[in-house]
């Protein structure tokens, strides 16, 4: 192997290693921060639509309780329920309506939220 076909293999691998770790392997801390009410909850408005929970990834402080209320703005079947595993809560979402769901996250972790199907997705990071 010649010198530049050797860097250029590197460099190939580099690219591919760095692409594999963005995708892949990063964990992002990153999300909104549910704000703190006058009445002790954690408290967060997630939209519906697109396919998408907006925002899809909400920090909050363990041993506080949280308050997230759903907004349904589209007619997919899919969207109609919210499901927490890790709290053993679910949650119908009516189209246009405003669904609030109460959860006490005692330890701290990453716990995913989902449409019944869990093609909607999203996280609550409990620090």
């Amino acid at each position: 192997m010649t010198l530049s076909q050797i860097l250029v293999t590197a460099a190939g691998l580099g690219l591919i290693a760095a692409i594999v770790w963005f995708f892949w392997l990063k964990q992002q801390a990153t999300g909104t921060r549910a704000a703190m009410t006058s009445s002790g909850y954690q408290e967060t408005t997630i939209l519906v639509k697109d396919g998408v929970y907006t925002p899809d990834t909400i920090l909050v402080d363990h041993g506080t309780p949280v308050r997230l209320t759903f907004r349904r703005e589209e007619a997919t079947p899919c969207s109609e329920t919210v499901v927490f595993d890790a709290f053993d809560k679910s949650a119908q979402l009516p189209q246009g309506q405003p669904v609030t769901v109460e959860l006490m996250p005692n330890d701290p972790g990453r716990f995913g939220f989902a449409c019944q199907m869990g093609m909607y997705r999203g996280t609550l990071i409990v620090e």
